[in-house]
């Protein structure tokens, strides 16, 4: 299974990277990465002067009989990051060459196997109108096969209804963590009420906007009879050079939109349309938006 979303040779290059949270949370369990809570980890951190009570192991005796004063040791204490994978699972995911949805599992992959890497606490999550399939939460290398087999079984179905199925995943998800939600965004109820929820919850939220070069730049001409692949609306259109530039500038709108409204809220923003190899996209993009490092 490994094969249809993550190559072991690019495995071995996500090894070395690990996601990147701006919010500073406390994890259940120790992981690799470092907070900025003071504990006893073997990652030195400070000194202050010892007081009564102060565990004595802790004691820096070369400054003692350097400087005939006591002080104790601090560490920075490795901890773990909780990291939701929200992937957008509607009709309109399924569409486009490469494929949005297959595409969207590709970075789900890739970004669950360095969460894993790293000793996060890692879940997957899929909605449409509601939130569909979760996967347990997952940890360490060792989850790899069940984070893929999970992510293989999911498929393209029903209509979204983004609002609804954000609103369900902060009323039942509790703590804090980096929340991923990888969607195109063609939603009719829109998306603000969607990221305001997650932003509510103060959660480092990353948002990727997936789009087919199909989408961005359409071709098609002449009379056509349009169904919406989520509830089957059916439009008639003569489509046209001035009908498809239109079309351009909605689309143009609604991604300055939705990159506006994440910025303002301090939400991050990644435009990934699905042309840009998704190798690149990981390697180069997230790490320049700050995601991974």
């Amino acid at each position: 299974m490994t094969a249809t979303l993550l190559e072991p040779d690019f495995l071995r290059r996500l090894e070395q990277l690990e996601i990147v949270s701006r919010k500073i949370f406390q994890g259940k369990m120790k992981g690799d990465r470092l907070s900025r809570k003071k504990g006893q980890s073997v990652e030195f951190a400070d000194f202050r002067n010892y007081v009564v009570g102060d565990d004595l192991r802790f004691l820096d005796w070369s400054l003692l009989g350097r400087l005939d004063k006591l002080f104790i040791r601090l560490f920075q204490e490795e901890e773990d990051l909780h990291v939701d994978l929200l992937l957008d699972q509607s009709l309109s995911m399924d569409f486009g060459e490469p494929n949005k949805f297959h595409y969207a599992r590709q970075v789900a992959a890739a970004l669950g196997f360095i969460g894993l890497n790293s000793l996060d606490r890692v879940v997957v999550e899929t909605f449409h109108h509601r939130s569909v399939l979760r996967s347990e939460p997952l940890r360490g290398r060792r989850s790899l096969w069940r984070l893929l087999d999970f992510l293989n079984q999911v498929r393209p179905t029903g209509a979204g209804d983004l609002n609804r199925a954000m609103r369900e995943f902060t009323l039942r998800r509790s703590g804090k963590g980096v929340v991923i939600l990888l969607s195109d965004f063609l939603d009719k109820g829109g998306f603000e009420d969607a990221l305001r929820y997650l932003v509510a919850r103060q959660w480092d939220v990353f948002v990727l906007h997936i789009l087919s070069p199909q989408e961005i730049d359409p071709e098609f001409v002449g009379d056509l009879r349009l169904v919406d692949a989520e509830d089957a609306d059916v439009a008639e259109v003569t489509v046209n050079a001035a009908l498809l530039e239109r079309y351009r500038k909605n689309l143009q709108a609604l991604r300055s939109s939705l990159a506006t409204f994440c910025t303002r809220r301090g939400i991050s923003y990644l435009f990934a349309p699905t042309d840009v190899p998704f190798d690149q996209l990981v390697l180069h993009s997230l790490r320049q938006r700050g995601l991974l490092r």
